[in-house]
């Protein structure tokens, strides 16, 4: 369950951070706010990067980091609107994956997808149980 959670973070760092501070962060943010040569590293374990493409991908969540860096700078700042920014972060998410889905072959593509909707069931599943006061095991 712990993996699961952790890759939730990895891929959707941008949404955790925002869940974060709504209430559950206390010192688990900054681990799920992954690096980009970490969130290489998850996806080369889960579709079997070239060297190629993980130049290409350590590119894509570097530029994806300096944006959502920037973009919670503006929010911590005072002069941002929450929805409007989970709004943006959503965006900019579909936007990495859409980098990320273009250098991927047929059969990596497959994978990512996979992956994906764990990750996605996963988060669900987390938020259903902090809604519920849950909060997990």
């Amino acid at each position: 369950m712990k993996k699961l959670v952790m890759i939730c973070g990895l891929l959707f760092s941008v949404v955790t951070f925002a869940q974060a501070q709504q209430g559950g962060g206390q010192g688990g943010q900054r681990r799920m706010m992954a690096t980009p040569e970490d969130r290489v590293k998850q996806l080369d374990e889960k579709v079997k990067l070239t060297d190629d493409q993980k130049t290409k991908a350590t590119a894509v969540y570097t530029e994806a980091a300096e944006a959502q860096k920037k973009m919670r700078e503006e929010m911590q700042g005072g002069g941002g609107d929450r929805q409007a920014m989970m709004e943006k972060m959503q965006k900019m998410t579909a936007e990495t994956d859409t980098k990320i889905n273009a250098f991927l072959t047929e059969d990596q593509k497959k994978a990512y997808k996979a992956w994906q909707d764990e990750v996605k069931a996963a988060r669900e599943k987390m938020m259903k149980e902090r809604q519920q006061g849950g909060g997990g095991k």
